[in-house]
């Protein structure tokens, strides 16, 4: 029984699940949005959140837990001077899971987790006011 298990394994051992998801993370923030299956973007949805919460500080003390986390540094460099600033407003829920089709291969359930409010858009809003104003 799984009585108060948190989290799934996914089929795999302790280190290649903390690689799959940092390897996750790590490509929602490069590209805005990623194809998963359901379960995998479940998995690093809290995991995205906390980073988030922790950009969001923007301390030198959170820029290194955050590179600690993230394989490479111009991933935490992003999400701390270009994604985070976007959601200032935002408490938590800063990703969305919309559910697709299932993989032809295997009949496997799949998602697209991307952020709630996209950052292109946002800057191109924030370029409009500008002129505007």
């Amino acid at each position: 029984m799984r009585h108060n298990v948190f989290g799934k394994k996914l089929g795999r051992d302790i280190k290649e699940r903390k690689s799959l998801f940092k390897n996750l993370v790590a490509s929602l923030i490069i590209h805005g949005k990623i194809t998963t299956s359901v379960v995998k973007a479940k998995a690093i949805r809290g995991l995205v959140d906390k980073l988030v919460v922790k950009a969001k500080e923007g301390t030198l003390a959170a820029r290194r837990q955050i590179a600690g986390f993230l394989q490479r540094g111009d991933e935490g460099k992003k999400l701390v001077d270009d994604i985070a600033p976007k959601f200032k407003e935002r408490k938590s829920g800063f990703t969305r899971i919309i559910k697709t089709e299932e993989r032809k291969g295997d009949g496997s359930p799949q998602a697209v987790i991307e952020w709630v409010e996209k950052v292109e858009e946002k800057e191109k809003a924030i370029q409009k006011t500008e002129k505007n104003k």
